[in-house]
């Protein structure tokens, strides 16, 4: 034991005079150090935590806009940077579509003009999607300057954000607290926080399109509801124009359809100033047009006004220079609808809520046709229940009506001569009044058969004879027997109205008559028009022009003219066509 204790003294003497002759100055260099490896640990440390706090706080909603804010917030205090700005790449990987800012007010904005598209030092990480620091940006070779009223920077981190190995933007830091340089350690630092940046925005993104989609949905359903019930078209395509751009995020929602060789603007969603374009007229062969009609998909333009002013169309509508990024899909045809086209376009500076890749305007597109299809199906129900009550009632005044007015005018014909005559020419009188109802009846049946809304030659052709009872100083008696409307072909209808005006013409200015009957008579070969007056006559050894108007006119439909003169005083114009040549 005490050789043990001896042993034990001896070693702590010799540790003592090893130590002693350490050098002070040694000591105090390797304390200094420690003492700085532990600053450097804390610092790190402090950062590291500043960095999860940030990832946290970019995270704290999937809403895009405010995530963007949030991110470039999160990189200017992690590096002590004055200034910030995420620059999002657009769909053409050539310019920014938007960029959020960090550090500069909105007055100062306003004075700066427009921000940056993506040129210059800007562009480079675009080019080049590689963290890039300077001491001073503006000696860059790809500098451009600052525009006026833009605020001074000199020092510079620029780092890109990537979503799924693909670039979403590029997060640019400048003006490092005290004048000092960005370092290493910010760097990476800030390219952490864009690679955390990244999955953030990339779910919300996803949430983004998601809600639109849900979104897409819940509209769906609306407009089916709505296409249950009964509506107008034009409801249901402002419905569509509305909430197409409801949810594409856009400012302006458009539905154009085709008419002839034009597409017409049939419903427009949006800013007041647009509504003065409802109805207006664009030509469907403009090239644009074209490929948007044979696409099989939306298609999206970048810069719609752009394409305006390349087209030569920007002075029809100045209001679309404040439009940018657009989507088209066309209208398909349907049934009973010529096709057309839907349109969206966002303002500048916004970006359309539509993600890459989808077809959710071609979905609304689709809704109109069949929006249009079923309003049309409708009006042909509401016009086929209406033909049928029509032929109903048709056959109840033919079956019932008629016979019994034909059986009571024999009726009276067999009292005729069981009667004294002043009774006799009141009978005579009484059985002329029923075959003048049943005529009338019958032209009633007629125009029974007619479908709504269409054009019928029998009222046009009343509409034109109560047109010469002021010229005349009268209204002239008209009299149509036959199925006018279904009988006679639309080629020859216009040749017997231009021929009952002629020959109206011709009464006005020739035979000072105080009586006109115009009667039009139709049977299953052929159809016959006669004027009769009580004028003057005609001078048949006279050459008018009328007349011989009236001739060529029979001579297209496969007829003749016949004229004769009215006894005891007048004129009889008669024109007889075919119609099976017609057919």
């Amino acid at each position: 034991m005490a050789g043990a204790a001896r042993d034990q003294r001896g070693f702590w003497d010799e540790g003592a005079l090893k130590f002693a002759g350490l050098s002070r100055v040694r000591l105090d260099a390797l304390l200094q150090e420690l003492l700085s490896r532990v600053d450097e640990i804390m610092d790190s440390q402090e950062r590291l935590r500043a960095l999860l706090d940030a990832v946290v706080g970019i995270g704290a909603d999937l809403d895009l806009t405010s995530t963007l804010d949030r991110i470039v917030t999160a990189a200017c205090e992690l590096v002590d940077a004055r200034y910030g700005a995420l620059g999002v790449i657009g769909y053409d990987r050539k310019r920014f579509a938007r960029i959020h800012v960090h550090g500069v007010t909105d007055e100062q904005i306003a004075a700066i003009g427009p921000y940056p598209d993506g040129h210059g030092l800007l562009g480079l990480l675009i080019d080049h999607p590689d963290p890039i620091r300077l001491h001073d940006l503006t000696e860059h070779p790809r500098a451009v300057g600052f525009p006026p009223n833009h605020p001074p920077m000199k020092s510079f981190l620029g780092v890109p954000i990537r979503t799924r190995e693909r670039v979403f933007g590029t997060l640019y830091l400048t003006e490092k607290a005290d004048g000092a340089d960005f370092t290493e350690g910010d760097e990476r630092m800030v390219t952490a926080l864009a690679a955390a940046a990244g999955v953030v925005i990339d779910n919300a993104r996803l949430y983004a399109d998601t809600e639109r989609r849900r979104r897409w949905y819940e509209v769906t359903t609306e407009i089916t509801k709505l296409m249950l019930t009964d509506f107008e078209p034009q409801e249901a395509l402002q419905l569509i124009a509305r909430r197409a751009r409801e949810v594409s995020a856009s400012a302006v929602g458009v539905v154009f359809l085709r008419s002839g060789d034009d597409l017409v603007v049939q419903a427009i969603d949006g800013p007041a100033e647009f509504q003065q374009y409802l109805g207006r007229h664009l030509p469907a062969n403009l090239p644009l047009v074209t490929s948007v009609m044979q696409a099989s998909h939306q298609v999206v333009i970048d810069d719609i006004a752009q394409v305006a002013k390349e087209a030569d169309r920007l002075a029809d509508i100045p209001e679309i220079e404040s439009l940018k990024r657009t989507i088209l899909a066309a209208l398909p045809a349907g049934t009973h609808t010529p096709g057309g086209l839907l349109a969206v376009a966002a303002e500048r500076g916004a970006v359309l809520g539509v993600t890459q890749g989808t077809d959710l305007v071609k979905m609304f597109a689709g809704q109109a046709t069949l929006a249009l299809d079923r309003a049309q199906a409708q009006r042909d129900q509401a016009i086929l229940a209406v033909l049928e009550d029509r032929d109903r009632i048709a056959r109840d005044l033919h079956d019932l009506v008629i016979q019994r007015l034909f059986a009571t005018g024999l009726q009276l014909q067999g009292m005729h001569s069981m009667v004294q005559p002043e009774v006799q020419k009141r009978i005579g009188r009484a059985v002329e009044d029923i075959d003048a109802t049943i005529r009338d009846l019958r032209a009633a049946i007629f125009e029974l058969h007619q479908q709504p809304g269409h054009s019928s030659l029998r009222s046009d052709i009343q509409a034109l004879v109560a047109e010469y009872a002021e010229p005349l100083g009268f209204r002239p008696q008209l009299t149509c027997t036959g199925p006018l409307d279904s009988v006679i072909p639309a080629t020859v209808r216009p040749q017997i109205l231009a021929a009952i005006r002629e020959s109206l013409s011709n009464v006005v200015r020739h035979a000072e008559a105080s009586e006109v009957t115009v009667e039009v008579v139709v049977t299953a070969a052929e159809v016959m028009t006669r004027i009769t007056d009580n004028g003057v006559g005609l001078n048949f050894g006279e050459r008018r022009s009328g007349l011989r108007n009236l001739s060529e006119r029979a001579e297209s439909l496969g007829g003749a003219v016949h004229l004769e003169a009215n006894h005891p005083h007048g004129t009889i114009v008669e024109l007889r066509a075919p119609i099976d040549s017609q057919r």
